[in-house]
């Protein structure tokens, strides 16, 4: 046992003098240059957190009117692709300026279940919906980097990201807005390679709007339906994005 111990602190002893050891800089002066570009790929999971209206009154065909209760919850977190352009201007050695142009390609499942319509079992019924997004955003964020060693160079940035929804389906139950703003924070790290440089990154992105669109319910053609739609207050859509920058 003591032999393992002792084995183990020599591992860490020796990996940590390793680390420390200074090696020959991959592209060494390619972050004094006052503007970059780049191109990026990645995946996303998109999310919406859905505000409930809770009981509404309903009005019949025969004229009678009925108290319904609807939930609706995004289930789970959806995966997409993203793919854009990237520009970066420096300020200063630990500062820099990015806007980078994407595109973010995926969905987000929605579960209604009526509370006012049970099936045999006494369950409440179930409807379900791929609310498909296709958002253009050019977020712009400030990029704090940590000093540089060897050829890894850790950083956290910080913005804001404004979005165009391209994808609307004119009979989809709820329905978001075309326009939308989120706020965004993340964390990476810039690897030197020899011939370009590759920044892995992990990025989380809130809407700061209520990116629901509420007037959608009045243009479905099932008026049966609209009781779905009207079942949601607000909407906040939520995307966390892990994106590969090469420049």
């Amino acid at each position: 046992m003591r032999r393992i111990i002792l084995m183990a602190m020599v591992l860490v002893a020796v990996c940590s003098a390793a680390a420390q050891e200074r090696k020959p800089m991959n592209k060494p002066y390619i972050d004094l240059r006052p503007l970059h570009f780049g191109i990026l790929v990645g995946t996303n999971l998109q999310d919406v957190e859905l505000e409930n209206v809770g009981p509404q009154q309903v009005t019949l065909d025969d004229g009678s009117v009925v108290e319904q209760t609807v939930l609706v919850d995004a289930d789970k977190w959806n995966p997409g692709f993203s793919v854009g352009v990237l520009a970066e201007g420096r300020i200063s050695n630990h500062f820099a300026l990015r806007i980078a142009p994407t595109m973010h390609f995926g969905a987000k499942h929605l579960v209604f279940r009526n509370l006012s319509d049970l099936d045999q079992e006494g369950k409440p019924r179930q409807l379900t919906q791929d609310l498909k997004n296709t958002y253009i955003s050019v977020p712009i964020d400030l990029k704090f980097s940590a000093q540089r060693f060897n050829n890894y160079r850790p950083y956290i940035i910080a913005g804001f990201n404004p979005m165009i929804n391209l994808t609307h389906k004119d009979q989809d139950l709820v329905q978001l807005k075309r326009y939308d703003a989120m706020i965004e924070v993340g964390l990476g790290c810039d690897f030197y390679l020899p011939f370009f440089k590759l920044n892995p990154e992990l990025k989380f992105s809130y809407s700061l709007t209520n990116s629901l669109d509420t007037k959608h319910a009045d243009e479905l053609r099932d008026a049966n339906m609209r009781v779905y739609a009207n079942s949601v207050r607000s909407a906040h859509a939520k995307m966390i994005t892990l994106t590969f920058y090469f420049e």
